[in-house]
Parts: C-alpha cells; sequence; structure tokens
C-alpha cells in the first residue's frame, strides 16, 4: 500500500475517544462511587460509636484507690498469689488488686446493664479482659526475675489457676522437711485406673472394668476419698449409670493447668 492510499484509509476510519459506548462517562462513575461511599461511612460511622472507647476501659495501676498501690504492681501480684492456699485465676487475682469488681458484682453490674442498654457490661468485659492482661504480663516478668536470681520457685499454672510451686529439683529437700505422707502414695492399680479415667472421661465403670479386665469398684471409691476422681453425671442409657471424671484436685496433684496438658502417647513412647 502505497502513502497516499495509507492516508485514505486512515481519513474513512470512525473516530473514537478511546472509551467504550457502553462505559459510563467519567463523572458519572465519579458520582456512583461517591454515592456508595456515602452510603458505607454511616455504617462504619456506627459501629465506631457502638465501640466502647479505650478511655473507658484503661486501668491506672498507680491508682491511689487500689490495694497497695504504692507497691510496684508485679509485687502485688506476686502477694497475691503467695497467700492463696489453692491455684489462684488471674480474673480473681485481677479482683483481689481491686483492678476489676468482684465476680458477684460484675454479674450485678451486668443484670443493672441488660436492663439499660448493654453499653456497661460491654466496657466490664474490656476492662476485665484488659486487667487478666495485665496479670499475665506481671507473672512473665516475676518468672523472669526468678530465673535471672536463681530462685528455688516459680509461679506455674495448675488446675485452671496460678500456684507458687518449688522447682522439681529440690523435691528431695522438701521431702526431707515435711516428709513423705502415705496419703499421697497411689498403688499401681489406682495410677492405672486414674489414668484411664484422665484420658478416657466421661466414662462408665463398665467401661473402666472393660479396659482393665478387673474389678474397679474399691479402687475408684478410694480415688473418690482422695478428692481425685468425682462423678460428673449419668449416662443416656437404660439404668442411668453414672459417669466419673477427675476433679481439680488431680490436676493440683500432679501440677497440670488442664486437660489438654496431658502427655500425648507418642510423647510417652
Amino acid at each position: 500500500m502505497t502513502e497516499h492510499e495509507a492516508s485514505a484509509v486512515a481519513e474513512q476510519a470512525p473516530v473514537t475517544d478511546g472509551m467504550d459506548a457502553e462505559t459510563p462517562a467519567t463523572g458519572e462513575a465519579d458520582t456512583a462511587s461517591t454515592e456508595s461511599g456515602s452510603e458505607r461511612a454511616p455504617r462504619r460511622r456506627r459501629k465506631a460509636e457502638s465501640e466502647p472507647h479505650p478511655s473507658l476501659f484503661a486501668i491506672n495501676l498507680d491508682d491511689a484507690e487500689l490495694p497497695s498501690s504504692a507497691m510496684p504492681f508485679p509485687q502485688r501480684v506476686e502477694a497475691a498469689i503467695m497467700l492463696a492456699d489453692r491455684p489462684i485465676s488471674d480474673g480473681r487475682i485481677a479482683e483481689v488488686l481491686g483492678l476489676v469488681p468482684s465476680s458477684r458484682a460484675a454479674k450485678d453490674a451486668d443484670a443493672d446493664a441488660e436492663a439499660a442498654d448493654g453499653s456497661d457490661s460491654s466496657v466490664l468485659a474490656l476492662r476485665r479482659r484488659e486487667a487478666i492482661r495485665l496479670v499475665r504480663e506481671a507473672v512473665d516478668t516475676l518468672n523472669r526475675q526468678y530465673a535471672d536470681t536463681g530462685r528455688a520457685f516459680r509461679i506455674e499454672s495448675v488446675s485452671g489457676g496460678r500456684q507458687m510451686l518449688t522447682i522439681a529439683a529440690f523435691g528431695p529437700v522438701l521431702a526431707r522437711m515435711k516428709g513423705q505422707r502415705a496419703q499421697t502414695r497411689l498403688s499401681q492399680a489406682a495410677l492405672e485406673t486414674l489414668a484411664i479415667i484422665a484420658y478416657r472421661q466421661p466414662m462408665l465403670r463398665a467401661q473402666l472394668e472393660a479396659i482393665r479386665g478387673v474389678a474397679c469398684g474399691e479402687v475408684l471409691k478410694s480415688l473418690m476419698e482422695r478428692r481425685l476422681v468425682k462423678i460428673t453425671g449419668r449416662a443416656e442409657e437404660v439404668g442411668r449409670p453414672m459417669l466419673y471424671g477427675t476433679t481439680p484436685e488431680f490436676l493440683r496433684v500432679f501440677g497440670i493447668a488442664n486437660l489438654s496438658d496431658l502427655p500425648q502417647a507418642k510423647d510417652l513412647r
């Protein structure tokens, strides 16, 4: 094709502005986008307005109204754990230290909030969550201090709470100080029965005896007297036989935070 012919073809071609005929104009697209954004904006504002402001549940650890407020917070947590004769939960520690209302007072507050609009209940729940976070951070700080200074004890998670325990390496020393108590010793049969219940709970006595191959009535009675096993309910079967499971005392005695911490079969090989 010659240069003259090419010019003629170009003159006959339709002129376009680079935009599909079905594509809306830029102004129309901008308008639609603006309208869509304006519809989303109120929803975002409503969501932000429904969430309590962080200042409503923030906790001032130096508040003069808190017990022993002049002392460092980790030491306050340490004192609460040391004085507890049983494992104490993070939530209970927060209550003892005055960071949140007691459980009973919190329930009353929740009931009042439900009668209103529920916002107070939300703030209280967020404040409790923040208090528990502060307690956990304090426990981590204390354990680092104990490790750095070579202390003979640590704060451990036991039976759903916190407890001050000596390191296992000092067990022989404590045994000589306190003496071995006969009631803490379990027979081989009791240990086998307890292990089966711990891994299979809740379970029937018939199931337990089928696994062990012997009658377990006396062993069960002994474990229940030691508060290591309890009746957890009744099975939905003919006669409604009783179901057995372990107790919080079982977790405390064996130094386990919860049942998920039990060693797996692969770890015992």
